[in-house]
């Protein structure tokens, strides 16, 4: 009965290899006895020519692996570039909710009793309302906003747009106040706005602190998201300048 095997391997003569088996044979007396089996086998040996075939394989292999991983990491890269973009220093996602494509933006803000993260959600890329909604003036921002609009039916994208307003100011510590009677303050000492058709969409600050926002062919969502990011390229140089 063979109970253990052994292989060992020694180099014999140049073109030779020595092998030799070790077994464990156990009687049927229940001895055990070790024997020992030895022979030659011819040594395989590359040549140079093999040597420098394999050498080019490895290469190639090598050089494959590397060029799947540069190719991960650029693939990775586009992927992310096409998803993130600044505007104006200030960054954005494009994410996916289902069928709608929103473009997120994050702002530190004092809320609550302390500093947060608020994410904000834009309906319109801010690239290409940048372009069609002329904005002449600069954002002011003063502790009072009141904001006055005409009755829009746009299929509930005013109600969209004039929520998203509203609650950017609120986070950035603005009270937003609704007053008809209100009119626009020439001393600059609250921000005031008018939403109100035009033949374009635009917005114009007449005075200091004081807009008009006109919108055409209900093209409100561009004309508020419009407002709303020259908002976040302002809030974004305070930042700025207060870190430095």
């Amino acid at each position: 009965m063979v109970e253990k095997k052994k292989i060992s391997k020694q180099s014999s003569k140049k073109d030779k290899e020595k092998v030799c088996e070790i077994f464990e044979v156990e009687s049927r007396k229940g001895n055990k006895k070790i024997v020992k089996s030895c022979g030659e086998i011819d040594e395989k040996k590359s040549n140079e020519k093999e040597i420098k075939e394999q050498n080019k394989i490895l290469k190639r292999v090598l050089i494959g692996i590397g060029l799947f991983i540069v190719f991960f990491i650029a693939l990775f890269l586009w992927i992310d570039s096409v998803r993130h973009f600044n505007y104006r220093g200030v960054e954005f996602e494009i994410v996916k909710e289902g069928k709608l494509i929103l473009y997120k933006t994050t702002l530190p803000v004092y809320y609550q009793g302390g500093i947060r993260d608020y994410n904000f959600y834009l309906r319109k890329d801010p690239r290409k309302i940048d372009e069609s909604v002329q904005f002449n003036g600069e954002i002011r921002l003063l502790k009072n906003l009141v904001v006055n609009s005409s009755d829009f039916k746009c299929d509930g994208d005013e109600i969209i747009a004039l929520a998203n307003l509203v609650k950017l100011y609120d986070v950035l510590g603005s009270k937003v106040i609704k007053d008809p009677n209100a009119t626009c303050d020439k001393l600059g000492r609250y921000a005031y706005i008018t939403i109100k058709d035009g033949n374009e969409t635009k917005i114009t600050e007449k005075s200091i602190a004081c807009y008009d926002i006109e919108v055409s062919n209900c093209e409100i969502l561009e004309a508020i998201e419009r407002y709303m990011t020259e908002t976040f390229v302002e809030v974004n140089k305070i930042k700025a300048s207060l870190s430095s």
